[in-house]
């Protein structure tokens, strides 16, 4: 008998254990069960190439499977990739935190820089703030995991997420969808792709979405008097969204060029996430807000028992104290990309403009009494431009692409925020400007018809300014009663902050077989610096800081990564099992850090504290079965720091590491239950399972409890299953139907999945944000 080591043990636990990462794209025919999975290709390294021989470890979904999943956002991919996940922001249902290999940025605030960078048909959207949006109508998603910084530069320390519209066919089709389901939820979706007018191909997409709150807002308790204002909210993690996305291409027969505009828009106007109140600790408040001997507050001579509103387990009815609960996102886009195929080179620029207004007001406390109430409306915009030449040479040995980027941008955020009963209340305004410029090239060599060598490099450089305006309106406890400005630092007060960076890659690819192909791969990642603009930190002015803001006057590093990775890309049994193995060993250094203080006018303290090493391993595969076709991945992650110093102390062995769940697994199953002349029944099934995490850098060990320890703002993970039957190709005259039946989150789960934990000053006061309750409902579809 065969020897059963640690290494075959491991491959057989991958292959049977998946996540669907891997979607069927170009899958063969229906009916043709005996055929192979079709090729993916992707445009990952800006050309077009065949998703098995690119050597990076991507993962890519095709419009089959995202319109079989109904899935037209960021905030329902978690499950395609290994080693991915995707939350949203604390109380914010269109701000998202992304983590690619334990790599994440908490804090979705403008002046922070995500850790992952995603785009839009090749445009950069550039904040975690709006970037929830839809999209009608994609073509596929591609997933890069690892640093991209070569080619697709700032802000893609992690990895990359590409969304990718489907471009005007030229061709007169038409796809709509209307949807039902409970929570009075309803989802009309249309696609228009008209016929070629001359040279010109026009394509619309859009849809509108809405349903009624999950959480149901009853009466106030308490007394008027305590209150900010009338209680009119009746519920809150509603939903009401609109999405449009106009696609114009241009190309003239026989013609080298091809021009591109696309413009989209996204509108969300609806109330947020539930904060619902999961603990509150007995703690004496120097200030005396808190009662010290029960978890509550006095106030006015009388107490409030917060701990009567405490839950750990999801509710579907809360109380609210009054404040006017919102969120809204309003995003659009231009972007114009003009190709010219030269033969041997092909060059491209693409120009693109995005602005976006987005505002929230928020019941941050989770209870019926005004603790925290807050609001912040935000305006952004950016500009950039790409030019990129891709082409081969020397025999067609060498394959090369090289390019310029060039991007600008402002942000601006408007604050006011109130605490205990209106006993302290602020406005906290910020804003930055950045501008940055690139240029990037990459090599690929065939040394033999097996071997290929990849050389590539980025010089990155940026310049950043802020601008701070901090006024305390009121604070009781410390004996102000009018508007005191504590801060007002225009742009220009402090020094630019001026980045530069040199990110190379190395990749070493064989093709040992037709079907096999290894890799190794060197990368450099970067996630630029800046100014923490929510900063409360002021000192007296010194010679080296006039303004006195000395998070400001010394901004935060860069955070960089080195990054070894190797992996095989496999095809077996006649090209009906894809079977794909990749392990990362990662050097992370001046870790950008966001630690939530809740002091003051509630801000994040932003350290350059870390300094780690982050390794796992992650396998996907795609079997077809006759009828049956399974998809998945699974991914283990190790994150240790090597170092984290606080207050000149290495407290590395009590830190938690932020959204790097140890595992990340599910499994996806399409079986084709039947069809005929009357259509086609297809059956799906999804799992997808996320191990526990930490949700902050907090210290694991605290002196009290009402400290802010890692443990208190844990996540359990979560398991959630997703069930679909539908009926398509059904003939109606010349058109064909569709009905599907659906059921999202079938087991009810309902373990929390985000935090926010305001520390010592509220008596540790922490709420919770939970996943979606089980929903389900009805589709009705027609293609002609």
């Amino acid at each position: 008998m065969p020897r059963l080591t640690a290494a075959t043990a491991l491959s057989t636990t991958l292959m049977l254990l998946a996540q669907p990462a891997w979607a069927q794209a170009n899958q063969a025919p229906a009916g043709d069960n005996g055929a192979g999975i079709g090729e993916i290709v992707v445009t990952a390294q800006k050309r077009a190439e065949n998703i098995q021989n690119v050597p990076i470890a991507i993962s890519a979904v095709s419009s089959q499977f995202l319109q079989s999943r109904a899935i037209s956002s960021i905030d329902s991919l978690g499950s395609i990739a290994p080693n991915l996940v995707v939350e949203r922001a604390p109380s914010d249902k269109t701000a998202t935190q992304i983590a690619i290999r334990g790599s994440v940025t908490i804090n979705p605030a403008v002046t922070w820089e995500p850790a992952v960078g995603l785009y839009l048909n090749g445009v950069y959207v550039a904040k975690g703030q709006g970037s929830i949006f839809d999209i009608a109508d994609l073509e596929r998603v591609e997933v890069l995991r690892g640093p991209q910084g070569t080619l697709y530069g700032r802000n893609a320390l992690a990895g990359a997420i590409n969304l990718v519209p489907k471009a005007p066919s030229g061709k007169a089709s038409v796809r709509a969808e209307a949807s039902y389901g409970n929570y009075n939820s309803w989802k009309a979706l249309a696609v228009v792709d008209l016929p070629a007018m001359g040279d010109f191909a026009l394509k619309v997409s859009g849809q509108i979405q809405k349903h009624d709150g999950y959480v149901k807002i009853g009466p106030n308790p308490y007394p008027a008097a305590f209150l900010a204002q009338p209680n009119s909210v009746t519920s809150t993690n509603d939903l009401d969204s609109k999405s449009a996305m106009v696609q114009l291409r241009y190309h003239p027969a026989g013609s080298a060029l091809t021009a591109d505009y696309m413009f989209d828009y996204s509108n969300f106007d609806q109330k947020p996430d539930y904060a619902q109140l999961y603990r509150v600790n007995r703690n004496g408040d120097p200030r005396d807000i808190f009662d010290p001997a029960s978890p509550g507050y006095a106030f006015g001579g009388a107490f409030f028992p917060l701990n009567l509103y405490t839950n750990t387990q999801r509710q579907s009815s809360g109380s609210i104290d009054g404040n006017p609960l919102y969120e809204k996102s309003r995003i659009w886009g231009h972007a114009l990309t003009l190709a010219l195929d030269l033969g041997a080179v092909t060059v491209k620029s693409i120009t693109s403009y995005r602005d976006m207004h987005w505002a929230d007001s928020l019941d941050l406390d989770g209870s019926p009494l005004p603790v925290a109430l807050t609001k912040r409306d935000t305006s952004f915009y950016s500009f950039s431009q790409e030019l990129q030449a891709t082409g081969k040479a020397a025999e067609d040995k060498l394959s090369y692409v090289a390019g310029l980027f060039y991007y600008k941008e402002k942000a601006e955020t408007l604050g006011p925020q109130d605490f205990f009963f209106g006993g302290a209340s602020y406005q906290s305004d910020y804003g930055s400007h950045t501008r940055a410029f690139a240029a990037y090239a990459q090599l690929d060599y065939n040394l033999t018809d097996q071997f290929k060598v990849s050389l590539g490099g980025r010089y990155t450089h940026e310049t950043k300014d802020v601008r701070r305006y901090l006024r305390v309106n009121k604070d009781t406890a410390n004996g102000i009663t009018s508007p005191l400005v504590v801060a007002n630092i225009p742009y220009g007060g402090v020094p630019d902050a001026n980045y530069n960076s040199f990110t190379p890659a190395v990749t070493l690819a064989w093709q040992a077989q037709s079907n096999i192909n290894l890799y190794a791969r060197f990368a450099q990642g970067f996630k630029s610096g800046g100014f923490n603009g929510e900063t409360n930190i002021f000192v007296a002015p010194t010679a080296a800081c006039p303004s006195g803001a000395t998070e400001l006057c010394q901004p935060y590093r860069p955070e960089k990564v080195d990054s070894y990775e190797v992996g095989i890309k496999t095809r077996w049994a006649d090209g009906k099992l894809i079977f794909n193995l990749a392990g990362f060993w990662d050097e992370h250094k001046d870790i950008q850090l966001s630690v939530f203080t809740a002091s003051g006018a509630a801000s994040s303290v932003v350290r350059n504290a870390a300094k780690a090493r982050i390794r796992g391993v992650e396998a996907e595969m795609v079997a077809k079965l006759g009828a049956l076709t399974l998809n998945g991945s699974l991914a283990f992650l190790d994150p240790k720091y090597e170092s984290y110093l606080d207050g000149g102390v290495d407290v590395a062995s009590n830190r938690a590491f932020p959204h790097a769940p140890k595992a990340t697994m599910a499994l996806g199953a399409d079986f084709l239950a039947g069809q005929g002349s009357w259509g086609k029944l297809d059956l799906i099934a999804d799992v997808n399972h996320v191990a526990s995490y930490y949700t902050f850098p907090y210290a694991l060990v605290t002196p009290t409890p009402s400290d802010q320890n890692a443990n208190n703002t844990r996540s359990p993970g979560r398991t959630i299953v997703n069930l679909r039957t539908t009926l398509s190709k059904v003939p109606l005259g010349g058109a064909q139907g569709e009905l599907s039946l659906w059921m999202k989150n079938v087991t009810g789960e309902d373990r929390p999945q985000n935090f926010i934990d305001f520390g010592p000053g509220f008596g540790g006061l922490t709420v919770a944000y939970f996943p979606d309750p089980r929903t389900y409902g009805i589709t009705l579809g027609v293609k002609f």
